[in-house]
């Protein structure tokens, strides 16, 4: 009995170490969880699952279930370790491993998971598996029954999709490649800063001074937890060869203040400052924009800027300087703002003092976050990074045309330059941005790191002339490019000359137009362009006209003594019907004429008949029948005699008098 007993109390005590060992584990897990500490929290969440912390090549562990059963773990508690470790690696950025776990979390029939189809669509964006990502979504707003702010996110991501999957067939010209480098060491690696004359970037890379311990739980008598204070530190590195591509690049550390962590650096043209973003590592975190100066060669310790950018109580962060040094450019969460980080902006002068903060507005700032502004002066273009709008997915790049007063929508920048994670933070080596770095995760587990690129660019060059002048050159004629929604616009000059510079082969559309001329469109697809290389010449003449001066089409037959048209009039009516898709501000009437045998009244309907039999033609292939009309004049209007003076038959004339004419009679 004693036996008996003594194996009965040692039973009791296993499971009860069982149970205490899995109640420190999500005690701890979510202490890491709440600190935003998420590495150690999914480990303490693979322990209640007594899973293997390494994750590499993760699979759902054999016998999985039956091994939880096993050993007693409640269903609550797998559930909620199950959805808190997906949670967990998808904030650390291992889309991978979270993608596994949301799976199993969206069989889950408890309502506090019901979010996890969203987050399994997103992991699967993140992952490059669009399709199937879309199926997720689509089976998430299936199920999920609010009409709430992620349903309308859902919905954006299937857009974000679908986007996704046709830019990746269609690459616009950029050559996109990671620094195979050390710059691209342990840590994140991101935001690089070119100035003409130095290159920095930002790194979180381990510092050699050793972490103190930080309490985060004092444990109410059971568990103390506690972490190592980080030696991942973000601060500023400077090349001291200038040149990131190279193989044995070297860098130095900028010594500022070893109490605070530094990030996004920028330089004003004179030299003389410098602006960077800068927090102390506590619970708030917020970061401020700090001022710089060089003082002998070395950089002061930073200070805040001021209250015009730094905002007590919110975040002033990835301040940039306009290479004119007119304008200051940053983001920041303060009020006054359309979402979370917005885009905003302050005249800024030669000894670093600044003007009001002024938001950049509804056309560039979404509900969602836009950070990391860049200006290129000589293409007049904002470039951000935004994940507030469709994309290929998490922050995407976008570009905007504009001078501070005014801006055009923004457009996304496209595959390959964005990716499906995470794309930010700009600088070019010119003015032009033909060729500079941005940072990404696109290839790795967690952290961004260092790209170069280079623009690939197609040259447009042409030339308008008068069809009816010799050739005469047309100044001054409004020549339109459209490749998706962007949409460019220049005049003709004194030779009749035009010319666009483009980064975007996927297909254009080019609209001439001139007063008193009909205007053209060309159109060219994603096969020809990917044929032209880097120039494509455009010549074109265009045809004048005047309101209610006829012009004969000429080669309309119809078949004898009948309105039926021939293969050859219908062929030259779709000529007609281009000048009328091209020119869709114009109305006609379409008219026709015979010559004098048979009967006044004879011709008369039979030119009517002719004249409408055009029109259903037109109307057929789809112009609006409201924009035409249509006459018969019989023989009433001669062009050329139908006898000669001697009285004799003149088939010539009689032939020219045998014709279809249309003519503008209203231009909107």
């Amino acid at each position: 009995m004693k036996v008996l007993k003594t194996t009965l109390i040692l039973i009791c005590l296993c499971f009860s170490l069982k149970a205490q060992v899995s109640v420190s584990n999500k005690r701890i897990a979510d202490v890491y969880f709440q600190n935003k500490e998420y590495y150690a929290a999914a480990e303490y969440y693979k322990k209640m699952l007594q899973i293997s912390p390494d994750s590499l090549g993760f699979k759902v562990p054999y016998s999985f279930e039956t091994r939880i059963k096993e050993a007693k773990l409640k269903k609550d508690d797998y559930e909620y370790a199950v959805f808190q470790l997906a949670t967990s690696l998808r904030l650390y950025k291992n889309f991978t491993d979270a993608e596994k776990w949301y799976a199993i979390a969206t069989q889950f029939s408890n309502p506090k998971y019901e979010t996890s189809g969203f987050w399994y669509g997103e992991c699967l964006r993140a992952n490059f598996k669009y399709a199937e990502a879309i199926t997720a979504l689509e089976q998430f707003l299936k199920n999920y029954k609010n009409k709430d702010e992620l349903a309308q996110k859902a919905r954006m991501e299937i857009e974000s999709c679908k986007f996704a999957m046709n830019e990746m067939k269609y690459p616009k010209m950029f050559r996109i490649s990671k620094l195979t480098n050390t710059m691209n060491g342990e840590g994140s690696n991101y935001a690089p800063v070119y100035d003409k004359s130095n290159f920095y970037f930002t790194s979180s890379r381990r510092l050699e001074e050793p972490g103190k311990n930080q309490v985060l739980d004092k444990g109410k008598g059971v568990v103390k937890i506690m972490k190592k204070e980080s030696p991942y530190v973000n601060t500023l590195y400077t090349l001291t060869d200038n040149n990131p591509k190279n193989d044995n690049v070297s860098f130095k550390k900028l010594e500022l203040d070893k109490k605070m962590e530094f990030a996004a650096n920028t330089i004003h043209p004179n030299g003389d400052f410098m602006l960077l973003t800068g927090w102390i590592n506590k619970d708030d975190k917020k970061k401020s924009i700090l001022i710089s100066k060089k003082v002998n060669g070395e950089w002061t310790e930073p200070r805040s800027i001021g209250g015009e950018i730094n905002v007590n109580g919110f975040n002033s962060i990835q301040p940039s300087i306009t290479r004119d040094g007119k304008y200051l450019l940053f983001a920041s969460d303060r009020p006054g703002g359309y979402g979370g980080y917005d885009l905003w902006y302050a005249l800024l002068r030669p000894d670093g003092s600044v003007g009001n903060a002024i938001n950049f507005g509804a056309k560039i700032n979404s509900k969602d976050d836009e950070e990391a502004p860049y200006y290129q002066i000589g293409r007049k273009a904002l470039i951000f990074s935004s994940n507030g709008r469709i994309g290929l997915g998490g922050f995407d790049f976008y570009e905007s045309e504009g001078d501070f007063v005014n801006w055009e929508e923004p457009a996304n920048m496209g595959y390959p330059f964005n990716s499906a994670k995470d794309d930010l933070y700009f600088t070019a080596m010119d003015d032009e941005g033909k060729e500079g770095y941005i940072s990404s995760d696109r290839e790795s587990l967690c952290c961004l790191e260092l790209f170069y690129f280079a623009r690939g660019y197609i040259n447009i060059n042409g030339r308008l002339v008068d069809c009816s002048k010799n050739e005469k050159p047309i100044e001054g004629a409004s020549v339109t490019l459209k490749i998706g929604d962007m949409q460019k616009t220049v005049l003709s000059d004194a030779n009749g000359n035009y010319h666009f510079k483009i980064n975007d082969n996927r297909g254009l559309q080019i609209n001439i137009s001139k007063d008193k001329f009909f205007a053209k469109n060309v159109a060219y697809n994603y096969n020809q362009l990917l044929q032209v290389d880097t120039l494509l010449n455009i010549n074109l003449c265009l045809e004048p006209f005047e309101i209610n001066k006829p012009i004969v089409l000429n080669n309309v037959f119809y078949e004898f003594n009948s309105a039926e048209l021939t293969s050859q009039s219908k062929h030259t009516l779709d000529s007609l019907y281009q000048i009328m898709i091209d020119n869709p501000k114009i109305d006609i009437e379409l008219s026709a004429h015979t010559d004098n045998i048979g009967t006044a009244a004879y011709n008369l309907n039979l030119s009517d008949r002719r004249a409408k039999s055009c029109v259903d033609y037109l109307i057929e292939k789809g112009i609006d029948d409201k924009r035409m009309t249509w006459k018969g004049y019989g023989f009433t209007k001669p062009v050329a005699p139908n006898q000669l003076p001697n009285g004799k038959d003149n088939p010539q004339g009689r032939a020219l008098n045998r014709r279809t004419e249309f003519k503008v009679t209203r231009q909107n």
